[in-house]
Formats: C-alpha cells, sequence, structure tokens
C-alpha cells in the first residue's frame, strides 16, 4: 500500500492505493486524531458487511472475475468496487471532536452536508441530505446501495453518497464511496443470491467524474468548512 499525506486546517489527510483487504485492515488509532483516507482500490472487490457470511458472495465467480471478498467492520450490505470506478474516502474524528455526536444517526449529517457541498461545487445538483431513519427494502440487507441510511445523500430520490460507520469509544470512523461509473449487473454477477437481478436493485446515482476530481472537491469542501468555523468562532 502506498502513501502520501498532508496537513490542512487540523486535518491529516492521506491518499492511499493498494487492495481493499488491506485498507480494511486499518485500525482506528487509540488516540485518533482526524484524519482523512483518501483510498484507491488497485483491485476489483466485493465488501462485505461486518454480518454478512462469505456464502453472500458467489466465490467461484469472484475468483474468475479477479475480484477479492473483503469484510469491513461497519454495518450494511455488500459493496462492489472497481479501480477508477469508486470514490473512496474514511473520515476519523476522536470522540472529543466538535463534529462528534452520541446519536448515532445524527453523527453523520455532518458528513453528508460535506458531501452535499462537494457534489454542488462539483457541478452536481439537487441533492439532499437524508436526515431520517433508517430506510430498508427486500435487498438493502444484501446491497449496500439499496437502502439509505442517515447523512447518506441522494439526488433525484436516487442514493449518490454512501456512509456508514465504526465507533469505539475513543473515535470513529466513517467509510464513504461515491460512484463514478454504477453498473447493477457488476454486484449481481459476484452475488450468490439465485433470484436477485440487476432490474430488481434501486437506481443508483452517479456522478460521471474521476474519483481523484471527486476526492478533491470533498477535501476542499471539509478544510473550507473548517475554516469558516473556526472564523465564526473567533468572531464571537
Amino acid at each position: 500500500m502506498t502513501t502520501v499525506g498532508e496537513f490542512a486546517q487540523g486535518w491529516t489527510i492521506e491518499r492511499l492505493s493498494g487492495s481493499a483487504a488491506d485498507f480494511h485492515a486499518r485500525q482506528i488509532p487509540d488516540a485518533p486524531r482526524r484524519a482523512v483516507w483518501v483510498f484507491e482500490v488497485t483491485r476489483p472487490a466485493l465488501i462485505l458487511g461486518s454480518t454478512q457470511g462469505e456464502s453472500v458472495a458467489d466465490l467461484e465467480e469472484c475468483a474468475r472475475r479477479g475480484v477479492d471478498v473483503v469484510r469491513r467492520r461497519s454495518g450494511g450490505g455488500a459493496v462492489f468496487l472497481a479501480p477508477d470506478q469508486v470514490t473512496w474516502i474514511d473520515v476519523l474524528i476522536p470522540a472529543d471532536d466538535p463534529l462528534w455526536s452520541d446519536d448515532v444517526g445524527r453523527s453523520m449529517w455532518w458528513l453528508g452536508d460535506v458531501w452535499s457541498r462537494a457534489m454542488t461545487a462539483l457541478g452536481i445538483d439537487a441533492t439532499a441530505v437524508h436526515r431520517g431513519g433508517l430506510m430498508t427494502n427486500r435487498w438493502s440487507r444484501l446491497v449496500c446501495f439499496a437502502g439509505l441510511g442517515p447523512g447518506e445523500v441522494t439526488r433525484h430520490g436516487a442514493k449518490l453518497v454512501g456512509i456508514s460507520q465504526r465507533r469505539t469509544r475513543n473515535g470513529a470512523r466513517f467509510q464513504c464511496s461515491v460512484y463514478s461509473k454504477w453498473d447493477p449487473d457488476d454486484v449481481v454477477a459476484v452475488l450468490a443470491d439465485p433470484v436477485l437481478t440487476a432490474a430488481d436493485l434501486p437506481v443508483v446515482a452517479s456522478v460521471g467524474l474521476p474519483p481523484s476530481q471527486v476526492a478533491r472537491g470533498f477535501v476542499d469542501q471539509l478544510i473550507d468548512g473548517e475554516r469558516r468555523r473556526l472564523a465564526g468562532r473567533h468572531r464571537h
């Protein structure tokens, strides 16, 4: 795994590339600080939620297609990732951070707002941050982007930004993904469910922009938000 780091407005920003397995093996530090991990996946991967067994995946088809099967520590359904088709960013905050919320649902609202501003700056309008409860359907336990959770971002009703989180008593790790290209056939092909078809999955919004451009847009808005927060605090 390769890493390039920088620091801006209180955020450590790391740009990494490698396998999904190596990235998910990273732990929340015992004493976490604000950090952004911008990750470029170099091999296709099917990421299973923490409660999903490997039986969810068609392991033979995954092997044939060169798709890694990896389990994340946060909950939710499976996510299919392919190089150059997804922006994958993890955001870490400590438990004593002003951005922290003890309410698990509300704790992701601020992050959804950052993503919504980033989308607007990138020319992608009509986004909305979901501030309600978890919305599920027949397939959402199996496929992450089939459902909608607090803080996640939609466009014209279709999910655009997926967010999951893992919390410890010391901090939280928010895992975010945005598709540059979404093809439901890719997902269905590597899952073992004999009934699921691409037509069963809800429409997923994609940005049609390179992941590197989307990541820059997000980091810019995150840093700008902190700059404005500090400016407002100083005025008072």
